[in-house]
């Protein structure tokens, strides 16, 4: 199926099901699909928690279980689906990954792994300390050129890099700013491995643009955007009905694979007590709506359950009168996140689905700029949920033969 092909179905069906995933369960005191399909609600509250993090974790399985109510489950999994990239060989020199996460160590591996070997000069965009740049100056003997906008984080990296004598240099400068494209190479490559939001969008509209011959891309963090509504870039998506926020843009960010026990735990914590502040705030204000939360540093997660609402109370600048009893309010949000957990377990079925959809996207642009684009994945989610790669290549005219 060609891309223009599986984005016009995949987005008829984002469209048509829209009810099912474009809406706030936050902000919500009861599931929307109490009048319509009560049998689904039933069925959900019905869910134990094991229960429900299995469906969770297989879309799979969620899926099928929703089939009853939402029967295009299955080709909407069709249509999200991937291949994976082919993986060459690598000749990593021992103690190049020093000072890197094991993590990230192994999605550079495989970012590196998944695409075709080249020693024309590359810009490694987004580089922080430049990581991935030294992965591909030692491996395909090219001169990298890190673009990364703090300072300390260049020094660092140049610090690593002269250590083992590569050819590879720190560029400190801001992504957005309009001269940043001139970085890209004439006839070279450029590489961004997640980055996020628009920083990933501006390099593949400079690169567009340019004479660089090939562009290698991971997307990330497609909610982090400057603008409050999301702008498409291919024709495609600009004729499309599907208006997207920044809240629609964070359900594909909404998987915790790679999380460790303490970070579900404190995550889940933040969410408790948001809800049970959201329970109390309604009261107090007399105002049945919700009111967002900032995000706050982790210390007030150890502190009171009453003293986070009275900082958020005196960040939205309202009196702060005595809350009672603790328990009472933390009980309601408990039932409150019982009910946003499973209205959340519906919209996680179009997760990836709108991930691809916004992937085919970027895609559609780059061959509208007449590259040769290939989708595929480079990882397993189990390394990372965000495992997709773009691979573009500059499509050169021949020209005309000898003799003619």
């Amino acid at each position: 199926m060609s891309y223009p092909s599986r984005f016009a179905e995949l987005d008829h069906l984002l469209v048509k099901n829209r009810s099912w995933w474009q809406f706030r369960p936050f902000h919500q005191r009861a599931m929307p699909w109490c009048d319509s399909h009560p049998d689904l609600v039933a069925a959900l509250l019905a869910l134990g928690d094991d229960e429900l993090s299995a469906l969770d974790a297989s879309s799979q399985a969620l899926a099928a279980w929703l089939k009853p109510w939402l029967p295009d489950g299955d080709r909407l999994l069709e249509l999200s689906r991937l291949p994976d990239a082919p993986l060459r060989a690598l000749d990593i020199p021992a103690r190049l990954d020093v000072s890197v996460p094991g993590r990230k160590w192994q999605q550079a591996c495989r970012f590196v792994a998944a695409r075709p070997e080249s020693s024309k000069p590359l810009l490694e965009w987004c580089s922080g300390k430049g990581h991935l740049g030294r992965l591909l100056a030692s491996v395909d003997n090219c001169q990298v050129t890190s673009l990364e906008w703090q300072q300390a984080l260049c020094e660092a990296g140049d610090a690593l890099s002269g250590k083992l004598g590569l050819a590879q240099r720190f560029v400190c400068g801001d992504a957005f700013d309009t001269s940043a494209g001139d970085w890209l190479p004439e006839h070279g490559q450029a590489v961004a491995l997640h980055a996020c939001g628009d920083l990933h969008v501006t390099l593949m509209r400079h690169w567009a643009g340019s004479a660089a011959e090939n562009l290698t891309v991971s997307p990330c963090c497609y909610h982090l955007i400057k603008d409050d509504g999301y702008h498409p870039m291919s024709r495609q998506a600009k004729a499309s009905a599907l208006q997207l926020d920044r809240a629609d843009l964070s359900l594909p960010l909404q998987e915790t694979v790679t999380a460790g026990r303490g970070e579900r735990r404190r995550r889940e914590q933040d969410v408790l007590w948001r809800l049970s502040f959201d329970e109390w705030q309604r009261q107090v204000r007399g105002v049945d709506q919700y009111l967002p939360v900032p995000t706050l540093p982790r210390r007030y997660l150890s502190g009171s359950f009453a003293d986070f609402c009275r900082t958020v109370a005196e960040h939205h600048q309202f009196v702060w009168p005595d809350m009672g009893d603790q328990s009472v309010w933390l009980e309601k949000g408990r039932q409150r996140l019982k009910l946003v957990q499973r209205m959340e377990l519906v919209a996680h079925l179009f997760r990836r689905p709108l991930e691809v959809w916004l992937v085919l996207d970027r895609v559609l642009f780059l061959e509208e700029s007449g590259a040769r684009v290939s989708l595929q994945t480079f990882c397993d989610r189990s390394l990372t949920p965000r495992n997709i790669l773009i691979h573009a290549e500059r499509v050169f005219s021949a020209g005309p033969k000898a003799g003619h």
